[in-house]
Formats: structure tokens, sequence, C-alpha cells
């Protein structure tokens, strides 16, 4: 049995530095672009093995242990979902489905700001609250650059997008973490954060098309983002506060998406916006072929539906595959949970990190047919079939998306290690303790703790299992809410989901482009920091200004 040490150099600034070695060199080595995402990677968790062990003390079995079972992690689920989108999309465009698919978006708008609010933040949101875990950023981006946006554009914008509705995602997958390790009710939570949310449900669509078209071509279309957010924001709201927080996402998503195209169809844009670059320079469309002249003639009934067909199905199965019903069931049949000899409840979490002494579990969990990637893989089956795709071709494509999709999941797999090593040697625990030792501004700096960890971790459900506890335990001491804070975790987290190294690789593969990693996080950092700020300055307020205090709840 060892115990986690989260002040190994009797220094708190030292160990703090210590900690932060590897997760620094692993962005600053993306963002340099002069280092591949995937050697970064492996750089990174080389360092964080010997940070782990020679600072922080973690038997260097232990330590491997922990790498190998973020490796396995890594592709199963994450990368498994990655494969499976990208082969979906894949086999919509070798069968010419794809470009029905761009014909009936055009169908709707031309104008590309338009189609970023259609497609990366409310159809997005769908995905996310069906699926999660990388999925709507895998699907956007790729029908993104399908529609001819730079892959820069496609890649960053879409991670901009996927921010507001990621602590609702995959069935309120991040609430419930949240409630597991704080004992606080989920729908108090859920509620809590159904508070803060919305007003970056409402700022977050207006925010993505200054960032594509800058101001001017924002408040020329002003009306439609007003109109996407509104839609957006107050059923997610209502859902929250007044149902419940697993449909959250696909509520307010299905509005958003109904809204937007019934105002579409009474107002247009006096001025198209017929780009699909970023507005400033964007390096990605120097090596772009010229995009592709589609038919401008109406599509009939059959084609648009025939265009439509592999998505319906996509949102059906994720439906299905995200209720905790369907899940179960699953699980019964088959699942196959393995755990790590050495490592498995031989690793003391120790407080302040947690109330009391508790064994950390490192458990893989081989549950092949609820994982949501298998959904991905029957849903891209099943569409092929309808399709008239032969079972031989699809074996041909898939085995072409693994040659095209393999160094990505590498990639990914060396981040999850990362991550996984991190958490269980109690690297990110001296992190967050680093945050809350901040006294009155911990609101501000608790949230940015959220924030934190899904950077560190790639996921809002992480980040919650992680410093759920110790936001607890904090805001107790300084005579805050814990609910306040519980919910401030999975609110600023949502902001880090963007320049999380797992998202970009995710972004870069579902666009083509990659090693490219670096140019998307140069993107992306600014944006993720502010708005991580901006949530953390609502979570102040709720904490210390009438009548925002008025919001928080008991």
């Amino acid at each position: 049995m060892w115990n986690q040490i989260y002040n190994p150099l009797g220094s708190a600034a030292l160990s703090t530095l210590a900690a932060a070695v590897p997760v620094v060199t692993l962005l600053v080595l993306i963002a340099s672009g002069k280092v591949k995402a995937h050697l970064a990677a492996i750089i990174a968790l080389v360092l964080a093995n010997a940070v782990a062990i020679f600072v922080f003390t973690m038997p260097a079995n232990m330590s491997v242990r922990a790498s190998l079972l973020g490796v396995v992690t890594g592709f199963f689920p994450i990368g498994w979902i990655v494969l499976n989108v990208i082969f979906l999309y894949r086999v919509t465009v070798a069968t010419g489905r794809f470009e029905l698919l761009q014909r009936a978006i055009g169908g709707v708008t031309t104008d590309r700001r338009l189609q970023l609010l259609l497609i990366a933040f409310a159809f997005g949101a769908f995905f996310e609250g069906a699926s999660g875990f990388g999925t709507p950023v895998a699907i956007t981006g790729a029908v993104l650059i399908g529609l001819g946006f730079s892959p820069l554009a496609a890649s960053g914008l879409s991670l901009i997008a996927n921010t507001a509705p990621v602590a609702y995602g995959a069935l309120g997958t991040p609430i419930q973490g949240l409630a597991s390790v704080t004992g606080l009710d989920p729908y108090i939570l859920g509620a809590m954060v159904g508070r803060q949310l919305p007003f970056f449900s409402l700022l977050v669509p207006f925010w993505l098309i200054w960032a594509f078209a800058g101001f001017r071509g924002m408040m020329q279309i002003w009306p439609a983002i007003l109109v996407t957010g509104v839609s957006f924001a107050v059923p997610q709201f209502l859902i929250s506060n007044y149902i419940n927080p697993w449909i959250v996402d696909i509520g307010a998503s299905l509005i958003s998406m109904g809204c937007l195209i019934l105002f579409l169809k009474v107002w247009q844009p006096k001025e198209l916006w017929l780009s699909p670059k970023l507005r400033s320079h964007d390096p990605s469309t120097e090596t772009m072929a010229p995009p592709k002249e589609l038919s401008r003639a109406p599509l009939t009934q059959a084609q648009l539906w025939g265009a439509l067909l592999p998505w319906i199905i996509v949102c059906i199965v994720m439906l299905i595959w995200g209720t905790g019903l369907f899940k179960s069931w699953a699980n019964s049949i088959f699942v196959w949970n393995y755990p790590v000899p050495e490592l498995d409840k031989m690793i003391m979490k120790v407080p302040p990190v947690a109330a009391k002494p508790t064994p950390e579990g490192a458990v893989f969990s081989f549950t092949y047919l609820s994982f949501t990637g298998t959904g991905m893989l029957i849903a891209a089956l099943i569409s092929g079939l309808l399709m008239g795709v032969s079972p031989g071709r699809m074996a041909t494509e898939y085995g072409r998306t693994i040659k095209v999709c393999a160094i990505s999941l590498i990639t990914i797999s060396a981040m999850l290690a990362i991550g996984t090593l991190t958490r269980l040697s109690g690297v990110d625990a001296t992190l967050g303790l680093a945050f809350a030792a901040t006294g009155v501004l911990y609101p501000f700096f608790g949230t940015l703790l959220g924030w934190l960890g899904v950077a560190l971790t790639g996921s809002d459900t992480a980040s919650n299992v992680l410093f759920g506890n110790l936001q607890k335990i904090t805001s107790e001491q300084l005579g805050l809410s814990p609910i306040l804070m519980g919910a401030a975790n999975s609110s600023g987290g949502v902001m880090g989901k963007m320049i999380d190294a797992q998202s970009i690789v995710v972004a870069s593969t579902a666009t083509n482009w990659y090693g490219h990693e670096g140019t998307i996080l140069r993107y992306v950092f600014l944006h993720s920091i502010a708005l991580a700020c901006l949530v953390g300055v609502l979570v102040m307020l709720q904490a210390y200004v009438y009548p925002f205090t008025a919001m928080v709840l008991k």
C-alpha cells in the first residue's frame, strides 16, 4: 500500500512547479508546432513517470502499470469513438450521401456563419448530450470540413462551440460523477449548473461567430445568433431546474435547431458570408484544394431523406446507447472488469484531498457492447447496408480508416496515460491544492480548478470525480456553498474542453489535418482562458454579490 504525497518537496510552491512539468511540457511542445503531437505526448508521458517516481515517490512498478492502464483506456472508449465516427463519415463520402447533406444544409442557408450555428453549436450539442466523449467534435468537424470550411476553422470552431453543453454531456454523466464523489444530490447540482451555464449558452454563439467572422460579421446576423442562444439557454435552465439533469442537452439542442431553422425561413442576412475560412490569416487554407462546386438544384424528398438517413440512424442509436437502462442490459450480457494487479486499491488518497484515507481503484472495464464507439460502429454498419454498400467494401473502407487514424489513436492513448498517471500519483491533486489556497478568491480560482481538471483529463466527468470532493471540503472550510463550488467545477470545466490535448487530436483527425495540433491549440487557447475567467467572475458574484447570491441553491 502506498499513500499519495501532495507536498513531497516540503514547499507547496516547489511541489506545484514539479507537478506542472508534464502538462506544461505537453502543451508547450504541441503549441510550438515543431514536435508532432504523438511525440509530444510520449515525451510528456516519460516526464510524468519521472516526476511521479522521483519526486512524488510513487513506486516504479505502480507508475508503469498506471501508464499502461491509461494507454488501454485511451483506446477504449475514447479512440474507439473517433475511429468509428471517421469510418461513418468516410462511408457517407464514398456513397455520395455526404454531398447530398451538403446540398441539404445549403438549402437551409449558404451563409457560413449560419451553418456554424446550426452544425457546430446546435447539432454538436445534441451529440454531446447523447454520447459526449469526443463524439460532437469528431462529427461536427467532419461535417464542416466536408462543407468546405478550412481545416483550422472546422477544428477550432467545433472546439469553441462544444463548451456550453459539456456539463450535461452523455445524458448527464458529469453531474452523476460529481454527485458520486461529493454525496450531494445530482438534481440540485444539475440545477445549480443550470443557473450558471445558460449565461454562456447565450454568449457562446456570439463568441463563435465573432471568432470566425469578426465583430462586423457577427453583428450582421445577430438576430439569428440571439434566436439560437436564447432557444438553447432557456430550455437548458428550465429542464435542469424543473425536470432532470439527464436530458438537458438533448432537449435544448433540438429546440435550438428547430427554432433556428424556422427563423431562417422568414429571415436571411442581407449580405451572405460565403468564405469558408477564418477572417484572419488562416494557414490551413494555403494547401487547401478549391472547394467542389455543388449542384444548385433543389433536392427531391428521396434525396433529402437519403442525405439525412445516416445521421438519423446515428441519433437513434446514440440515444439508445446513452440510456442507463440499455447500459445495464448490455453490461449484463458482456462485461470484463480487470483489476490491475499491484495497482488496484493499492494507492491511498488521503486528506485534505479526501475526507478520510480512501483507496484508489484501478480497474479496466471492457464493457464492449455499451461503449459509445460500438454504438457508432453499429450505426455506421446499418447506414452502410441501407445505402447499398457491400460488406466487402465496408471492410476495405474500415481498413483504410484504421490506417488514417493510427497516429491519432497512439496520441490519444499516450495522453490518457498521462491523465491516469497524474491522477493515481496525486500529481493533479497537488495542482488542485494550489488553487484551493487562494482564500477569498477561491470561487474564481476554484472555477479555474475545474478548467484545469478538464484540460488535464479531457473529460468534465473525470474533472468532477478528481476535484469534486476537494471543492466540497474547501468550500465548507471557507464558509461557501458546496453546491455552488461543486457546480462551478463542472461549469468551469466546460471551457477547458477546447484545449485538452485529446479533443485537439480528435479535431485534427476529424478534419484530416494531421500534424497541425499546435496550430489548433494556439488558436483556441486564449478563447478557453477568457471564457473560463468569465465563468469564474460569475461564480464570484454568486458567492458574494446580491442579487446573484439569491441564485445559489442550499
